[in-house]
Parts: structure tokens; sequence; C-alpha cells
């Protein structure tokens, strides 16, 4: 049996509410700021002990728990781990959303809260990037732009792996000795905006022998809602791989 494993995923979503894909760093930023006192996890920062000193806030550099994303134009905010148990937590709280200095109620919101499966696969599946993948920082986009076709091929291939196998790490998950993922990678390169910068992104799909959760986002800029993957099923063969789900919609009374 290949290796897997559990983790807790809440998703929360805002049907009622448009926005753009680039809009999810707005959202990041939002709920940061609103729970800002209530844990790290919603904005990667920290803080030092010393609060007089010019580095007092700091960067948590480990894959983001909460991620902020704008899925087929609905705000979306999806957790795994400790931040899946927060956003249960925050759910309740959330009336409105500020984008662009604009106040939007919230009427209508729904919590998905799951137990999903993040592992290896005895096969190869299917899955799409819903959002543009970001594979490339600095050091390596210098590589990319000086190698054939055949090299950037290769290298996104090795970028992708490590990727995965960090994310696996996150939550605990180490390969056995005999494991080997495969991966066969299928992209258009694309450009986008990061922080101001015009960046290399791509889009696409993939095949490996992993299961990963619907809405996890792989590669640079995760917590702004980068990279995130949904699993591909024929319409016949519908995704059994999830287990003890609960999902409820909540609807303030009128």
């Amino acid at each position: 049996m290949a290796t897997q494993t559990l983790i807790p995923q809440t998703t929360i979503t805002f049907p009622e509410i448009t926005l753009h894909t680039h809009d999810a760093h707005k959202l990041r930023g939002y709920f940061g700021e609103l729970f800002r006192d209530y844990s790290p996890l919603l904005h990667n920062h920290l803080q030092t002990d010393d609060e007089s000193a010019t580095d007092a806030i700091r960067f948590r550099y480990a894959y983001p728990l909460v991620q902020y994303k704008v899925l087929r134009h609905i705000p979306t905010l999806v957790g795994f781990g400790e931040g899946a148990k927060l956003l249960a937590q925050l759910f309740l709280q959330v009336s409105t959303l500020s984008i662009n200095g604009k106040l939007i109620p919230v009427h209508t919101r729904h919590i998905r809260c799951e137990q999903v499966p993040i592992g290896m696969a005895d096969e190869l599946l299917e899955y799409n990037f819903v959002t543009l993948w970001m594979a490339l920082n600095q050091a390596n986009y210098r590589d990319y732009r000086r190698y054939s076709d055949a090299g950037r091929a290769a290298q996104l291939k090795r970028v992708f792996t490590s990727q995965i196998l960090a994310t696996f790490r996150t939550f605990g998950l180490w390969l056995s000795l005999h494991e080997r993922l495969r991966v066969h990678l299928s992209l258009d390169e694309r450009a986008t905006q990061f922080k101001n910068q015009r960046m290399v992104a791509f889009s696409g799909r993939f095949l490996a022998n992993v299961v990963l959760p619907n809405g996890l986002g792989l590669g640079k800029g995760v917590s702004r809602g980068f990279g995130s993957v949904e699993r591909y099923v024929h319409s016949d063969q519908p995704n059994r791989l999830v287990t003890r789900m609960h999902d409820t919609s909540w609807q303030p009374r009128s």
C-alpha cells in the first residue's frame, strides 16, 4: 500500500461574491489584518519577543496552512492541519469582506470540513492547475532561460517533484525506500504579476502517482492562491478518496 495519511481540510466559500483571480492577495490582506492577533497561520508573520527591534516582525517560511484563493470567481479560504481547525473556529465571525476599500456584506457562506488523504498513489492520477503555478524563483529562473526546451521540461519536473516532497514532509510523510515519484507535466508558460513584479508562471495539468486534496497549493505564492490543484475525475468515476466528510452551509435568518 502506498504511503498516505489523512489530514484535516476546511474550505470556506462566499458564493454570492464575485472577484477576479488576482484579488486573492486582497483576501489574504483583509483576513490577515482582521485576525492579526489570533494566529500567525493567518498571515505568515511572526512577532519576535523584542518589540523594539527593527526586525520585530519576521516571516513564517513554512508551508502555508491557510491559503486565500479566488476559484472560478468565488472567494475561497482553504486550511490544512492546524489551519483547518483555525478556519472552522473563525467561520461564524466572518460577516463582511473589504476589497479595494469597499465593504461587502456576507449574506451566505459555506463551510466544508473534511479528512482528506495525501500521499503516494498506486497509479497515475490526473490533476489540473486551476490557478497559475509559479514554479520558479529568481535563481532557477535564470537557469530556465538558458536551457533548451528539453532542459526546461526537465527542470520543471525536478522543481515539481521537490515541491511535492516538501509538502508531504509538512504533514509528516516520508517515502519508503522503494517509492518513487512518477510525474508527467503538460504546461503552457504564462506571465503574471506577483508583488508588483512580472513573473513567469504556468497553466496546464499533470499526471503523478500522488493523492492531493483539491485546493492544495504548490509552488511560490501559495498563500495568495497560486498553484491550486484539482483532481480530474471522469463523470462515471466519482472521487472515492475523500472520507469522513461533513458539509454544511450557513445563512443568516432574514
